[in-house]
């Protein structure tokens, strides 16, 4: 559901940024204040095992579409929403800036609909009542799936009203409506499923993690369980990636289906092209490839698609989530310390 700049006008874009960070900084005051021992590390490599899972489309079938996990639900859940929004910030802005995976005017809209619905829409309000705390049942892994498919069914409206209200593209509301909510809602299904996994194993491994048990004493217990999701992440981003679906994204599909093209250009003035400069000098591996790839050219199509390109992007994006995730936890641990330090002297 990453939205390209194609869809949105400058307006529209710095609204979101707008509100998005507002959001980062006020989810930073908020972990700050309630900072736990283990969620610095946490943090860093719950969000490189998202960025390798968001690399992974799945098909879904009898649709000529696929999708890919969101992770925010999960993270909330792992997490608690604010720390979770940070994350998801943490991995879209790697992906955008480093990967060109959605637009850099995009990003606001990109953070408040993959971010901001699942951790304090569809998190708080749908799984919390619906699991009750009762990981590893039924209950939690139907929690997981209705709150799943409502973030999706959430963001998938977001996107529809940001590009209605930005009017650039040939897209009507209704007609693109009917497209992305359906897709989405499949979407949700299957990553609600992914998302009762994950948790599912973390609950049992490491009950302490979760929000609803007593805080951990300390990040060290917790070394087995980061190791894990740490090769999992390698895992996913430098093998299974190969096996990707290569059907066109929920997005892509619904545009595909609406205006007949595979992908709308943005305008070439202005604040568009400024950023459309700035994302190709920052973009080393844009499509999680290298910029000149003769082997993946030559192989268009084929699966799996075994890429030395695709391999490296998913290590690489990793790691820099893992960095990027990493800092932001430590300077807002540390800040925390200090000021305790302050208010005790």
């Amino acid at each position: 559901m990453h939205m390209a700049d194609a869809l949105i006008t400058p307006a529209v874009g710095g609204t979101m940024w707008a509100v998005s960070g507002g959001l980062i900084a006020w989810c930073a005051r908020k972990v700050k204040q309630s900072m736990r021992d283990d969620l610095v590390p946490l943090m860093g490599v719950l969000g490189a095992f998202v960025f390798a899972a968001q690399m992974i489309n799945f098909t879904i079938p009898g649709t000529g579409s696929s999708g890919h996990l969101g992770g925010g639900l999960m993270l909330a859940i792992l997490l608690g929403p604010q720390a979770a929004f940070l994350v998801i910030a943490s991995v879209l802005t790697v992906q955008a800036f480093f990967f060109a995976d959605g637009g850099l005017l995009a990003l606001g809209c990109n953070l408040f609909n993959m971010g901001f619905f699942p951790a304090f829409v569809a998190y708080p309000l749908i799984y919390r009542p619906l699991a009750a705390g009762k990981f590893g049942t039924p209950r939690a892994w139907w929690a997981a799936v209705w709150a799943s498919m409502a973030s999706l069914l959430m963001g998938s409206v977001g996107v529809v009203i940001q590009t209605t209200a930005s009017g650039i593209s040939e897209l009507p509301f209704g007609t693109f409506l009917v497209m992305m909510v359906p897709i989405h809602l499949a979407i949700g299904l299957v990553e609600g499923l992914a998302t009762a996994v994950v948790v599912d194993f973390v609950a049992r491994a490491r009950p302490e993690v979760l929000q609803v048990a007593p805080a951990p004493s300390g990040a060290h217990g917790l070394r087995p369980l980061l190791i894990g999701l740490g090769v999992a992440a390698l895992l996913l981003g430098g093998v299974a990636s190969w096996f990707a679906s290569t059907h066109p994204d929920g997005l892509e599909w619904s545009i595909a289906r609406v205006t007949g093209q595979d992908e709308l250009a943005a305008p070439e003035v202005g604040v568009h092209e400024r950023l459309s400069v700035l994302q190709e000098s920052t973009a080393i591996l844009p499509d999680y490839g290298f910029k000149i790839d003769q082997s993946a050219s030559d192989d268009a199509g084929a699966w799996p698609s075994v890429s030395t390109g695709t391999s490296v992007s998913g290590l690489a994006g990793g790691v820099m989530t893992l960095g990027l995730a990493l800092l932001a936890g430590f300077l807002l641990r540390l800040h925390a310390l200090r000021n305790t330090g302050t208010k005790g002297a």
